[in-house]
């Protein structure tokens, strides 16, 4: 491999929230990796960094030109500059799209187990959150479309929050999928606000397809967010993308980013898109292989060595969710106790709803050495745990 992915990187007092534990715990929770930024982003911003003078700055042609040519060359998918708005980052522009296209009262639809931060935007706005759980069959999830059905159809349901592939359960959604997703929500006038954050973190051979490619249905009827935040390592640069091809959705949730405040980039945000984007392809390919070696390796572990646990098998995100359902239908507890009594720190499944409280999820977005430390604490954690049950 040209990058260092086996490298092991000190992150402790550099201001992480994911390191930002004792001595002793090993974090394997929130979504940030422990691999280094790709030099090519790194040198663009040093390149930005040696100017004198950090004023305020703006989306240029080459940041425009930049998400066009990756989603047209990546996803077979021609987005028009005029229906792009930049957004310091995802979860601002949900907020944001809660408080714009909905009222307090309103209905906001979401797909259980989903990220627990769609239900804080709902929640925080006086919405009502509409819970659909996710099939669970067979260790694996699909989308209850009559029970979706049912949900659009109120007259109080205004908005729905898709996670596109979805996170926690890994799941690339089908064209199938995503056309009947679009057509309900299209029938039953309720907008589609689809979260697309870890598109590109996808099992190599593999492909999320965006929710605006499928028809011209799903096109005008959506807000895509986007970034490359996720998948090239630069959460805390703040910097996103929204696309709406709907000149009148796009104008109000345009006008909403402005209201909060939230659609203005610091001076590293483009260039960071843009460095990421244009020269970040190589960097991404090898962390798409290695990130799959490692799901690939925690099933074998898991399978192997702690079979009272199983993995649902994905192919995005690297994020694992871990069914412990035959150790604890309290993920809340379970978590707690693995913290600490090995120091692992894993996201307990409760805040994704649905069936969450049976699960874990892991990050598995660390070098092989972390991966097998975190695998040895995990099992010796179970086996504690079940000790101590009987």
């Amino acid at each position: 491999m040209k990058y260092p992915f086996d490298e092991t990187i000190n992150r402790r007092n550099s201001d992480s929230i994911k390191w930002d534990v004792k001595d002793n715990e090993l974090p394997m929770w929130v979504a940030d990796m422990d691999f280094a930024v790709a030099p090519e982003i790194r040198e663009a911003l040093q390149e930005r960094l040696s100017h004198p003078c950090y004023g305020y700055t703006a989306p240029q042609e080459d940041w425009y030109e930049a998400y066009i040519r990756f989603f047209e060359e990546m996803h077979h998918f021609q987005m028009e500059k005029e229906g792009l708005l930049f957004c310091t980052g995802v979860v601002p522009t949900i907020s944001s799209t809660v408080r714009k296209l909905t009222k307090e009262g309103d209905h906001v639809v979401v797909l259980s187990p989903v990220y627990n931060i769609f239900y804080n935007s709902i929640i925080n706005n006086n919405r009502v959150i509409h819970e659909v759980p996710l099939l669970y069959k067979n260790g694996e999830y699909e989308i209850d479309f009559e029970n979706l059905e049912k949900a659009f159809a109120l007259k109080e349901t205004t908005l729905f929050i898709f996670c596109n592939p979805a996170n926690p359960v890994s799941k690339i959604w089908s064209k199938e999928e995503l056309e009947r997703v679009g057509k309900l929500a299209y029938d039953n006038h309720v907008v589609v606000l689809s979260d697309e954050i870890h598109c590109e973190i996808v099992r190599p051979g593999k492909e999320y397809i965006p929710f605006a490619s499928i028809n011209d249905i799903n096109k005008n009827n959506c807000i895509m967010a986007i970034a490359p935040t996720k998948t090239f390592n630069l959460a805390g640069i703040q910097t996103s993308a929204i696309y709406i091809p709907n000149k009148e959705l796009r104008k109000k949730v345009d006008r909403q980013i402005n209201t909060d405040e939230v659609a203005e980039p610091n001076i590293f945000a483009c260039p960071a898109a843009v460095a990421a984007f244009n020269h970040g392809r190589e960097w991404l390919k090898e962390m798409r292989e290695y990130v799959f070696a490692n799901r690939d390796f925690l099933e074998e572990f898991v399978e192997e060595h702690i079979p009272n646990l199983s993995v649902v098998k994905g192919d995005a995100t690297y994020l694992v969710w871990v069914d412990i359902s035959k150790v604890s239908t309290d993920s809340k507890a379970f978590s707690a106790f693995l913290r600490e009594k090995t120091g692992l720190f894993v996201s307990s499944g409760h805040v994704y709803g649905g069936n969450g409280n049976q699960f874990i999820r892991i990050n598995v977005a660390c070098n092989r050495k972390t991966l097998i430390d975190g695998l040895t604490r995990l099992k010796e954690g179970v086996e504690l745990y079940l000790k101590e049950k009987n």
